[in-house]
């Protein structure tokens, strides 16, 4: 089959590999009629996030026709139509159980990476480094999904891929993100980062009960986009001197209610400490540039909420100190979409969302590195590609 294959920093290409089997028999194979790029993508393609091999497939943000089915598979059978969330789950261990899908015990084969670095291990994930498991990913014409019973969503008749493709990751994302916020009548949610997973956020605290909204980014489509389609306040952090000025301003002093990181460790931004986050990442001296969070940190009211859906490894210039004597709450978590999947479907077939708009750009699975770089670069618009083969 064909797949887009990691070979080096800012070096994809589209091979011919070996079609994925089965395995256990608990797994599916799916023909994949769609999958998208993701900003966390970008992190390992930068080389900033360590453990990728040459020749890995990568995509993680997937949907497709269930081809194949171990003996032991229930749930779902040949012929079906799924979309699956970004990380594997076993649906059997304590996490799983608490409902905490990101952080599976039993699919990470490799938990020495994380272990060193994290503490303990968490899930597996589709095409997205061996430090969380080293699988396969979904930028190819077939996928192998492990523990399919638990990891496969059926999509209901009339809907099309581009409204169901981003329920796999931006959009349970997104709405952990805002589920995370513990939103009250009358909030106010500030969201930094107007990519997809940001829109989804907004998006979701609006269907959670938010009263304002407001985007933080520096791209005028993206933020057009997020007043378009989502109702959003903007501010646009390159033409003012303080975005946690400018929000105070929006929020008669208060600052918003909760703030939403959805932009991690390549955050881009201005002054000194960007300067100085810049210079000690292109010295490998530590792998994040902070802007949004301190930002948001800054930003939130006292006794707020600071939600972090953006991807983090080691940053030295962080104000613990402020989440301390502010009485923030911080919450943290990679998605757990088998949690929000089947109710983000729901809002879906009500015509509550519809996550179509984020799809800008569509390739063939061949073109996908074209896809890549134009969605790397912002150019032309671009808040996600979507591949088909």
């Amino acid at each position: 089959m064909r797949a887009l294959c990691w070979n080096g920093v800012n070096d994809l290409r589209v091979e011919t590999v070996p079609d994925p089997e089965i395995v256990n028999p608990h797994d599916a194979i799916l023909r994949v009629t769609m999958s998208a790029t993701c900003g966390s993508d970008l992190h390992f393609i930068d080389g900033y996030i360590p453990t990728m091999q040459e020749g890995d497939i990568i995509g993680h943000e997937f949907m497709g026709e269930v081809v194949d089915i171990g003996r032991d598979v229930r749930k779902v059978k040949k012929g079906d139509r799924v979309v699956v969330p970004s990380f594997i789950v076993c649906g059997n261990c304590w996490y799983c159980e608490h409902q905490l899908w990101s952080l599976c015990d039993n699919t990470n084969p490799k938990p020495e990476y994380q272990q060193v670095a994290f503490g303990h291990p968490t899930a597996g994930i589709y095409g997205y480094t061996h430090a969380f498991g080293g699988y396969a990913g979904a930028h190819a014409q077939y996928v192998r999904v492990p523990h399919a019973d638990h990891d496969c969503f059926l999509v209901p008749e009339g809907l099309r891929d581009e409204q169901v493709i981003f329920l796999s990751d931006a959009a349970p994302t997104g709405y952990m993100g805002a589920d995370f916020c513990d939103i009250q009548p009358g909030a106010t949610i500030a969201v930094w980062g107007a990519g997809g997973v940001g829109m989804m956020a907004m998006r979701s605290a609006y269907l959670m009960g938010a009263e304002r909204v407001i985007a933080v980014d520096r791209f005028p489509e993206r933020l057009s986009m997020a007043q378009r389609f989502v109702g959003a306040e903007t501010v646009d952090y390159s033409q003012t001197e303080s975005v946690v000025d400018a929000l105070r301003e929006m929020t008669g002093g208060r600052g918003p209610d909760a703030c939403i990181d959805a932009v991690g460790m390549e955050a881009h931004g201005t002054g000194p400490g960007y300067a100085y986050d810049r210079a000690k990442q292109a010295l490998h001296l530590h792998s994040d540039r902070g802007q949004a969070i301190r930002e948001a940190i800054l930003a939130c009211r006292k006794g707020g909420t600071l939600s972090v859906l953006g991807v983090y490894g080691l940053m030295d210039t962080f104000p613990l100190g402020a989440i301390m004597n502010k009485g923030l709450t911080l919450r943290a978590a990679q998605q757990h979409g088998q949690k929000y999947v089947p109710r983000l479907l729901e809002h879906v077939v009500k015509g509550e969302l519809d996550p179509s708009f984020l799809a800008t750009h569509h390739f063939s699975l061949e073109d996908s590195p074209k896809g890549y770089e134009l969605f790397k670069k912002k150019e032309d618009g671009c808040v996600r590609a979507v591949f088909t083969s």
